[in-house]
C-alpha cells in the first residue's frame, strides 16, 4: 500500500522551509495538486497544531501531519517531503523535523496498512536517513519500494 501511495509525483525534496507553517504548506502542496485533498485540509492542521502543539511529530526528526477527514480529504493519500535543512517544530528534542510524510484519510480504518508500514519505515533508522539525504526522488522510492 505505501509503495502504491507514495508516487513520484507526490514526492518533494526543498533545501529548506520558512518555519513549521511553510513546511507544512510544502508538505501538502503534492495532495492538493492532485485532488486527494482541499487547501482547507492545510488550514485545519494549523488549527489543530494551535490547539494541541506538534502531536504530529511523531520521533527524531519526522513529522505526520494530519487532520480530520471532514476537513477536506476527498481520497485516502500520502505525500512524502524532505526539508533537507530542517524546520523547528517547537517539538523539543524532536526537531529539527527533516521528513515529512502527510496523511489524508477518508475515515478511521482505510489508513490503517500504510501506518504500519510507515511506523515500520519510522522505525529503520537507516533508511529515514537515506531518505532525508536523498538528491532525488528516485533514490527515495528505492526505499520506499522495500516497503
Amino acid at each position: 500500500m505505501l509503495k502504491e501511495l507514495l508516487s513520484t509525483d507526490v514526492i518533494r525534496i526543498h533545501d529548506s522551509a520558512d518555519g513549521w507553517q511553510n513546511a507544512i504548506e510544502l508538505a501538502c502542496e503534492p495532495l492538493i495538486v492532485n485532488g486527494a485533498i482541499d487547501s482547507s485540509y492545510v488550514q485545519a492542521i494549523f488549527r489543530s497544531h494551535a490547539e494541541m502543539g506538534p502531536y504530529y511529530v511523531v520521533g527524531p526528526g519526522i513529522a505526520m501531519p494530519h487532520a480530520r477527514p471532514e476537513d477536506g480529504v476527498n481520497r485516502l493519500a500520502l505525500s512524502l517531503t524532505v526539508i533537507r535543512e530542517g524546520v523547528s517544530f517547537d517539538a523539543d528534542e524532536n526537531d529539527p523535523v527533516r521528513l515529512l510524510v502527510t496523511l489524508a484519510a477518508t475515515d478511521s480504518s482505510s489508513h490503517v496498512n500504510a501506518i504500519a508500514q510507515l511506523a515500520e519505515l519510522f522505525m529503520n533508522e537507516e533508511h529515514v536517513q537515506q531518505i532525508c539525504e536523498a538528491t532525488d526522488v528516485a533514490a527515495i522510492r528505492n526505499i520506499i519500494e522495500k516497503y
